[in-house]
């Protein structure tokens, strides 16, 4: 069901006198990310994605205003030591299919599926900064808004503007995206190499 993923966080997750290291900062990212999740009641799990931690955060919601339709968000975030635009657009495919084999048996019936997938990394190539930015990614009955946060820069790219497919969703997918990725810096401890 999961293609294979070659996102590895190679980065040593450790603290070296107080420091906090490259892939600390990763994980400190990842874990308020969970935190966050939680809060605002999303299921929130870790699954194992060949070896690959991967944080999956999933909610429900219904809105008349929505023209009467639920819309299942998961949010999938995992560690890479480095991000390039080929690695976001691989790893927001593997989540687009990973959401709409969750949830996405009754798309298109009232009920429709978003997916925000995340990398977090201490390299992030401003190409997939840029490429997350740009706009949503749309199949039939679903949505994907990618992710690429690097915690080294305190930079985090994603659309949150307004799509003419899926319109109605999208001030409810800007302010969730808000709450669960918030500036790197202004969340973890910034990374040293």
């Amino acid at each position: 069901m999961v293609a294979h993923l070659a996102f590895r966080l190679d980065v040593p997750d450790a603290r070296v006198g107080g420091i906090v290291t490259a892939g600390g900062a990763v994980e400190a990212y990842i874990q308020a990310t969970a935190a966050r999740l939680a809060a605002d009641g999303c299921e929130v799990r870790t699954e194992d994605w060949h070896g690959t931690p991967v944080l999956v955060g999933y909610r429900a919601d219904f809105r008349l205003r929505w023209m009467a339709t639920k819309l299942h968000l998961l949010t999938v975030v995992a560690p890479a030591a480095a991000v390039t635009q080929g690695d976001l657009e691989t790893f927001t495919n593997t989540a687009f299919d990973y959401a709409q084999a969750q949830k996405g048996q009754f798309r298109g019936l009232q009920s429709g599926v978003a997916v925000f997938p995340g990398l977090v990394g201490t390299h992030v190539d401003p190409a997939a900064l840029a490429w997350a930015g740009r706009r949503q990614l749309v199949r039939f009955g679903s949505v994907a808004r990618p992710v690429a946060v690097d915690v080294t820069a305190g930079a985090v790219g994603c659309f949150r503007g307004t799509a003419a497919l899926g319109f109605v969703y999208s001030g409810h997918l800007r302010r969730k995206l808000d709450a669960y990725f918030p500036q790197a810096a202004a969340d973890a401890p910034t990374a040293r190499p």
